[in-house]
């Protein structure tokens, strides 16, 4: 790789993880490329950016993008998205089906984090299931009212009767 690449490596990284709000750090060794490409599959279905990089790179990356205290030891592949729960959750899923695929620690909102806390975000319920809980209590009044309203009715049918 000549140095104009290197560098344009680096700018195209400072970029993604500039706008990225998560950012997990994971170990791959011992993968196939059939078991690489099988997690690719997965990141490009929930919309993430995943790239095998060096670590001097890598490392150059984080600081241009204003990103402190990533540890980058052996091999790193770097996933982000911009949600942090479906990044983490796509990653832990993909970690549970190959031992191989080993967690490090990551970045979100900014803040270098442990692989623990990458496991904690990938339980929490997503966007669309926060959304539908919410949406579930609202209209929770509404149906308790008609259901009432129904159950009084048939109970003056059952009077009339």
């Amino acid at each position: 790789m000549t140095r104009s690449e290197k560098e344009q490596l680096v700018a195209e990284l400072t970029d993604a993880f500039g706008q990225a709000n998560c950012i997990v750090i994971v170990d791959f060794k011992g993968m196939t490329v059939k078991e690489m490409e099988g997690f690719r599959k997965i990141g490009y279905e929930a919309g993430l950016g995943a790239r095998v990089i060096k670590n001097t790179l890598a490392s150059l990356a984080f600081k241009n993008a204003g990103i402190e205290g990533v540890e980058l030891v052996d091999t790193n592949m770097a996933v982000w998205g911009e949600d942090p729960i479906a990044t983490a959750k796509a990653v832990a899923k993909y970690a549970k089906e190959n031992d191989k695929f080993v967690i490090k620690g990551g970045v979100i909102d900014k803040q270098p984090v442990d692989a623990a806390k990458i496991e904690e975000y990938s339980k929490l319920a997503s966007k669309e299931e926060l959304l539908g809980m919410l949406l579930s209590v609202w209209t929770a009044p509404l149906r308790n009212l008609a259901a009432g309203l129904d159950n009084l009715a048939k109970k003056k049918e059952e009077e009339a009767a």
